[in-house]
């Protein structure tokens, strides 16, 4: 049985407590949550080392980081080093999104190098290898190809598969009359249209929708119906397209749940601050509260070499308002690969945005670590603030670097006239009277 049929007959799981445990809730909690299909557990049978990553309502949310190479830059040993240094950071979870070298072999370093949730869009693998070691022009991909494709990242242990099934050809049609600047900037969504359009068929992740539940069903994976349609622009944000393809996505998980699939749903992209909001609620209430995976959101378009700013910024606001799993974007977002310095960037602020988003949704013991960092600061205990940082190497080097006399404890911004120190003083004088 799947985590969710087993939830459903009231029964929990090994997965579940260790899920449990790590998150500080009870196990029953989060039963109660998968079987209503809120939250998830997102482990692949097959992945052995893994760590069942618990997704979902009232639990903290949580944050992944794309990797994986390009057709300029095939390096495994530069992939696994993001990896590693992405999980050390405090990703959740890590994407292959491998395009080019090795990709079979990327895929399974990967896995087998950490036991954090991986991710993967099986679909990229199948069109480079219909290109590449087939001959044939991506258009010329069969259904079975397709599927084989994901049969074989769901073989080697991929947690979670991004699958754009919401991408048909009503949808396209609703995009193409209502008209977008960049109209489609997902990878996965593109290869679709493309096949779609030059074979005049449909999604065949739509249409044989029943098969891919029944190949993934065994190994209890999460299927991450992905937007193929999320704007790539705050222009295009919340248009017909983007809003049809949620409702297509909504139907898919109510029929994944029939099947005892677990689903979560992914979401834009660029989208205008003022907007983040109702895109959380519209998905919540389409997609019958089925965890929610953003990526950013961006809130503005002018920013390269900062988005991981924007990105943080607009994370905060999405998972306060409900998103559950944030994916990162890095410096160098809409301007090259990142490297393992980018990576670590991106991490940290998509961290930052989550943490600061927990706050706001009373995740147990999110506010404790900001008291016990005030503490801390009221205390001038270096040693304790540096424990508590989401960055101590960071923190503890900064510090470093200001040459700062320890024996005055305070920093180089204030120095003797530290407001931390003179409340001291007083409250010492205070005592002493």
């Amino acid at each position: 049985m799947t985590q969710l049929e087993i939830a459903r007959q009231g029964l929990i799981s090994d997965k579940m407590q260790q899920a449990a445990a790590a998150e500080g809730i009870d196990p029953e909690i989060l039963r109660q949550r998968i079987a209503e299909g809120t939250a998830i557990i997102c482990h692949n049978n097959r992945h052995i080392n893994g760590i069942p990553l618990a997704v979902g309502k009232g639990l903290r949310t949580k944050v992944n980081a794309n990797i994986g190479t390009s057709k300029d830059d095939t390096s495994i040993d530069k992939e696994l080093e993001k990896a590693r240094v992405a999980v050390a950071a405090g990703a959740d979870a890590i994407m292959d999104l491998s395009t080019g070298g090795p990709i079979d072999e990327i895929r399974a370093a990967i896995i087998r190098e950490t036991s954090a949730c991986i991710g993967s869009v099986p679909l990229y693998q199948a069109a480079v290898d219909t290109v590449v070691r087939k001959k044939k022009a991506m258009v010329d991909m069969t259904v079975d190809e397709i599927f084989d494709g994901i049969k074989k990242h769901l073989d080697d242990g991929v947690d979670f598969i991004t699958v754009h099934c919401g991408v048909t050809r009503a949808t396209v049609e609703r995009m193409d009359r209502e008209g977008r600047i960049m109209e489609v900037v997902s990878r996965g969504g593109s290869f679709t249209i493309e096949w779609m359009t030059r074979n005049q068929a449909e999604n065949p992740l739509y249409e044989h929708f029943d098969r891919l539940l029944e190949l993934v069903k065994p190994y209890d994976a999460t299927l991450s119906l992905g937007d193929g349609f999320r704007p790539g622009c705050l222009a295009d944000a919340t248009d017909r397209a983007q809003i049809h393809e949620l409702i297509v996505l909504g139907e898919l998980t109510q029929r994944a749940w029939d099947a005892g699939v677990q689903v979560m749903i992914e979401g834009p992209g660029h989208v205008p601050l003022n907007q983040i909001e109702a895109n959380i609620q519209l998905q919540k209430r389409l997609c019958h509260g089925a965890p929610f995976y953003v990526l950013g959101p961006l809130v503005t378009d002018i920013a390269p070499g900062y988005d991981h700013i924007t990105c943080a910024i607009g994370g905060t606001l999405a998972a306060s308002a409900g998103a559950d799993f944030l994916c990162y974007v890095t410096p160098s977002e809409h301007l090259r690969l990142p490297t393992v310095e980018d990576v670590h960037e991106g991490v940290m602020a998509s961290r930052i945005a989550a943490h600061a988003a927990d706050i706001v949704k009373g995740v147990k013991g999110a506010i404790d670590k900001d008291n016990a960092m005030a503490r801390a600061r009221k205390e001038l205990d270096w040693e304790k603030q540096f424990e508590l940082a989401l960055d101590p190497e960071k923190a503890r080097r900064l510090r470093a670097e200001s040459g700062v006399d320890e024996e005055h404890g305070a920093c180089t911004m204030c120095g003797e006239f530290c407001a931390y120190k003179v409340m001291n003083e007083r409250k010492r004088q205070s005592t002493a009277g």
